[in-house]
């Protein structure tokens, strides 16, 4: 189904932009402080997609009768924007450690959504 293989190159370019948000947090931390304003963009990019991904899953509801990747999704989605909020609030207490539990969050999302076969389930008449 198309809607399955929209989802899966959501979660793709999602895993590609999250990988990113470490990598200029470290150019930053090393010294360069253009790597800030590269995670600062990176954190819109990613969070961007993170709501795509979202809508792409609700669709996956609806045409697919799955709900387990909009859950999921919307899981990773609230915990991401909540470090978004965090980060710019210069909370790195909460920025920092549920950082690195989003990045391993869309890791699992996305074997799991590459794995799962995105079929239509039919719906059971008692």
């Amino acid at each position: 189904m198309v809607s399955g293989w929209v989802l899966r190159g959501v979660v793709s370019a999602h895993l590609v932009a999250i990988f990113g948000q470490p990598v200029f947090a470290g150019v930053y931390l090393s010294g360069d402080f253009d790597g800030l304003r590269l995670h600062a963009a990176g954190a819109d990019v990613a969070t961007s997609i993170g709501y795509l991904q979202v809508i792409a899953a609700v669709v996956v509801w609806v045409r697919l009768r799955q709900v387990w990747p909009f859950v999921a999704s919307l899981a990773v989605v609230a915990g991401e924007t909540v470090q978004y909020f965090a980060g710019m609030d210069g909370a790195l207490w909460l920025h920092i450690p549920l950082g690195v539990l989003t990045v391993a969050a869309v890791v699992v999302l996305f074997i799991a959504i590459w794995r799962q076969p995105l079929v239509r389930r039919e719906v059971e008449h008692a």
